[in-house]
């Protein structure tokens, strides 16, 4: 087995879920867990030949719903602190702390869960283009306002609702990896790269393979409840990385991340947009 060839880890939990966990690298190698975008999974490497020359052990893990992981039971409301616990769950599992957490886009709401309430688990914090909250730096369609104002009034089945609404687009793969992508600067990257193209559409391919339950929770846990923790309460080195070509999660989402975590600064990569983590890896995890 060569170094970046994946270890795939099944960490069941007390309420019969599963949680499974992609591990590749050396194990003497320091740790970076990826926590991916939604739609998203596991099977995502934003560049393997840094990430191989670096030495990292490269972590990642299917957030409930995705790829490998068991879905939250109908009815229960997804939040972003469960999503962390059970990402906490996973590490604890596989015996991981003093890592380095990135979290890319969704991803990134549920590392800095994770740094806020599990400071010992994390060394360095990393936020890869996540959006704040909507009524902070408005960036939800005006068109999906309506209908997530009416799902708050009942959160339990918000899931299925939104699931229904997404069945089409994550019938689609490749449509779908268009949610972690956009504007003429991702377009160009990826045309310039296919192999990074086919990454992220198999990183999709596996997030959706089950359907959009996972996507839908992602999206009821940032959307419709409370966030649920303080970015204040975020301890360790953060590092807020953004692409200046981002149309949808522009820099102004990093402004507002980096004013509020007390360890923090913003960096603004020009010429991206929301791949900006397959173009930043490098400076990510070394």
């Amino acid at each position: 087995m060569t170094a970046m060839e994946p270890t795939t880890h099944t960490t069941h939990l007390d309420d019969g879920r599963q949680i499974t966990t992609d591990v590749a690298g050396p194990d003497d190698g320091p740790t970076v867990v990826l926590l991916h975008a939604a739609p998203g999974s596991r099977r995502f490497d934003p560049d393997p030949a840094v990430t191989e020359s670096s030495g990292t052990r490269l972590v990642t893990i299917d957030r409930p719903g995705y790829g490998g992981s068991t879905s939250l039971p109908e009815g229960v409301v997804p939040t972003v602190p469960g999503f962390a616990d059970d990402m906490v769950a996973a590490l604890t599992d596989l015996g991981i702390g003093d890592a380095t957490l990135v979290g890319w886009s969704a991803g990134g709401r549920i590392a800095a869960a994770v740094a806020a309430s599990h400071p010992e688990l994390v060394s360095r914090l990393v936020i890869v283009a996540t959006p704040a909250p909507d009524t902070d730096v408005p960036w939800v369609p005006d068109e999906q306002r309506g209908a997530i104002d009416m799902m708050r009034s009942d959160p339990a089945a918000a899931v299925a609702q939104m699931s229904e609404m997404l069945a089409t687009m994550t019938a689609d793969p490749a449509a779908a990896a268009g949610m972690v992508s956009g504007g003429d600067a991702d377009e160009a990257m990826l045309a310039a790269d296919p192999r990074l193209r086919a990454r992220v559409e198999a990183m999709v391919a596996e997030g959706v393979a089950a359907g959009p339950v996972g996507l839908a929770a992602d999206i009821i846990s940032y959307t419709v409840v409370d966030w649920g923790f303080d970015p204040a309460a975020i301890g360790a080195p953060t590092t807020c990385v953004y692409g200046a070509d981002d149309p949808t999660v522009t820099p102004a989402h990093g402004r507002w991340w980096a004013s509020r975590i007390p360890a923090a600064d913003l960096q603004v990569v020009d010429g991206v947009g929301h791949l900006v983590i397959a173009t930043a890896w490098r400076d990510l995890i070394t």
